[in-house]
Parts: C-alpha cells; sequence; structure tokens
C-alpha cells in the first residue's frame, strides 16, 4: 500500500494582489465576510481604495481524531 504524502503547505497567504480600480499591486487586508457551513469567506480589499481584490474560504482544520 502506497503511503500518502503530506503537503508541504498547509494555506497560502496573499500579501500583494492587483487592484482592479489603482491598476496595480497593492498590500491588501483581509476581511471577514460570511461565515458558512463550509467554511469562513474572507475578502481581500485595497487599503488606498477600497476596491475588492479577490476572495476566499478558508475551510476549517480536520479535528484530529482521538
Amino acid at each position: 500500500m502506497a503511503q500518502q504524502r503530506k503537503p508541504a503547505f498547509e494555506r497560502f497567504e496573499a500579501s500583494l494582489l492587483a487592484c482592479p480600480k489603482c491598476r496595480r499591486a497593492v498590500p491588501v487586508r483581509k476581511r471577514l465576510l460570511l461565515v458558512l457551513p463550509e467554511g469562513d469567506k474572507y475578502q481581500y480589499v485595497c487599503p488606498d481604495c477600497g476596491s475588492e481584490c479577490g476572495t476566499t474560504v478558508e475551510k476549517p482544520f480536520p479535528r484530529p481524531r482521538l
């Protein structure tokens, strides 16, 4: 039976995203938008103009079995 490899990372965190209004890469702010059954939905916002630069849904970490 083949052994499953663990991923090298758990989650990526965006630090710079392209702002559609400013038309340049900006260090975004992460804001909680919704709490959903499948995970928390976050919005990435430009600190200069307040435009949305992207969204992501973070699924909760699986609880370890005891």
